[in-house]
């Protein structure tokens, strides 16, 4: 209830999401086995690195699904697909605020989410 209080007053100002999410997110990989080396990449460009697992990065939202890939020695690759959703505060900007509130979003991706934490298994070779 507070954080809906806290839209409608600023909502003149900025956008919920960019309140009260951010533009960015931590983003927590756990594999198994541990200590995997294992990169993030969006649209084919590798954006972040976590070495060793469990560990985590922090990201930068975006409306393009992030790949992840993580590599150990003696194991197959295992690549897992983590698909941007929408941010709780999104649906709020909408049907509160209109489109002022959802376009400040959308634009420094406040918006969008991603599943965190990603647990991914690793097949022995």
């Amino acid at each position: 209830m507070k954080r809906l209080l806290a839209c409608i007053a600023m909502l003149p100002l900025c956008a919920c999401a960019s309140i009260m999410e951010g533009s960015t997110q931590e983003v927590l990989v756990n594999t198994n086995p541990a200590g995997a080396a294992c990169t993030l990449a969006r649209e084919g460009q590798v954006f972040a690195h976590i070495n060793p697992t469990p560990g985590a990065a922090t990201i930068k939202k975006s409306k393009h699904d992030m790949t992840i890939v993580c590599k150990k020695d003696g194991y197959e690759d295992a690549t897992y697909l983590n698909h941007s959703g929408s941010e709780g505060a999104t649906w709020g900007n909408i049907v509160l605020g209109g489109g002022i509130g959802w376009a400040v979003d959308s634009a420094n991706g406040s918006d969008n989410h991603y599943e965190s934490p990603v647990n991914i298994t690793l097949n022995k070779k």
